[in-house]
């Protein structure tokens, strides 16, 4: 299987962390900025919400649902740039994503992982697929079990999150996977046809040479 992949080089690592938890994400209910609220405050730790928030739907939400939250612990800062995202997954206890529908991929787990950060997250979509459970973060099957799981974050070992980031979805992983995929079609297509399959130019990382495959 072939992964979404980040350079990991490029974001940085913190083995120090703050005592936020962040949401990043978009602000609609499928992203559950209301669930990483409550849990935050029931942890009793500082929630920082980094959100997309421009189209008319997550504006009626926000206005509605979460902005009557803000404040005691809750800070809202809008949608970070790239930068500021970073420093803020960098420095965050523990990435918070209690989503309520299945998530294709989920890029951000993957970021934080990079940061040498754990997500907390509810157990939908691809979640258990990216998350090593009790090694890159911690899953929940019902958002019951965030406030402790946020509590628990501090356990795991920011050095191992980086370390799982790059074996799994660096960039370099990604070019290996589909190399892996090409072969195989390739494969199945010379022994359909009995014809030898023409080498293809797979690169190897971001901005860097190919090689034949």
């Amino acid at each position: 299987m072939a992964h979404n992949a980040v350079a990991v080089d490029q974001f940085p690592y913190r083995a120090d962390k703050d005592d936020y938890v962040l949401f990043l994400g978009r602000m609609n209910p499928e992203k559950g900025a209301d669930l990483a609220i409550g849990a935050a405050r029931a942890a009793d730790r500082r929630l920082i919400l980094a959100a997309k928030c421009n189209e008319p739907a997550e504006r009626a939400w926000f206005e509605t649902v979460i902005r009557p939250q803000v404040g005691t612990g809750v800070e809202w800062i809008g949608e970070a740039d790239g930068p500021t995202e970073k420093e803020l997954l960098a420095k965050a206890c523990c990435l918070l994503l209690p989503i309520r529908w299945e998530e294709p991929f989920g890029l951000v787990m993957v970021e934080a992982m990079a940061c040498g950060t754990p997500v907390i997250a509810l157990r939908q979509g691809s979640v258990p697929e990216v998350v090593a459970d009790g090694v890159t973060g911690i899953i929940c099957d019902d958002p019951a079990e965030l406030p402790r799981a946020i509590g628990r974050a501090g356990e795991l070992s920011p050095a191992s999150c980086r370390r799982r980031a790059r074996q799994r979805f660096d960039v370099a992983v990604l070019a290996a996977s589909y190399e892996g995929v090409y072969r195989e079609l390739l494969d199945r297509a010379a022994g359909r046809s009995g014809l030898h399959p023409v080498p293809v130019q797979v690169p190897v990382e971001a901005g860097g040479r190919s090689r034949p495959a």
